[in-house]
């Protein structure tokens, strides 16, 4: 009788063990596979551009590159657009946002394995918003790996 209740008693903790594992089959998240693309060093090569309010400004920002960690980021040649590093967050669970540590916005419009599509606003009042070190107006920058 005894081993009969250890038997059940084993075979109850088993399956809670088997309940309560992580499930390896898990489908990853769209910010995981998101990361998965964005993850490493972007640049304005291969037909990368910087356009403001429709008119191109690329060669305002000669050099200009940037990279993305889990949750870090860095940038070359920005200027006043971003900051040389800091950190980034996902607004939103379709991996369609992203928010920097400024504060700012980016809208993830295309994101695939070569080319990455985004886009910003830049405006304010006073200092770089007011164009003393920057343009204001609506940013698409697209970079490619």
């Amino acid at each position: 009788m005894k081993t009969r209740h250890l038997y059940t008693l084993l075979v109850l903790l088993f399956v809670v063990g088997l309940a309560c594992s992580p499930d390896d089959n898990a489908e990853p998240t769209a910010q995981e596979l998101a990361f998965e693309i964005l993850s490493g060093s972007w640049d304005l090569t291969q037909g990368g551009s910087i356009v403001v309010d429709g008119q191109d400004l690329s060669l305002n920002y000669p050099g200009f590159g940037l990279s993305f960690t889990n949750g870090g980021y860095g940038t070359t040649n920005a200027e006043d657009l971003f900051n040389a590093s800091g950190t980034w967050t996902w607004a939103d669970d379709e991996a369609q946002m992203i928010t920097l540590d400024d504060g700012k916005q980016i809208t993830i419009r295309s994101l695939n394995e070569t080319e990455f599509v985004f886009s910003f606003s830049f405006s304010g009042s006073g200092g770089q918003a007011n164009l003393v070190d920057g343009i204001a107006g609506s940013y698409v920058i697209s970079v490619n790996k």
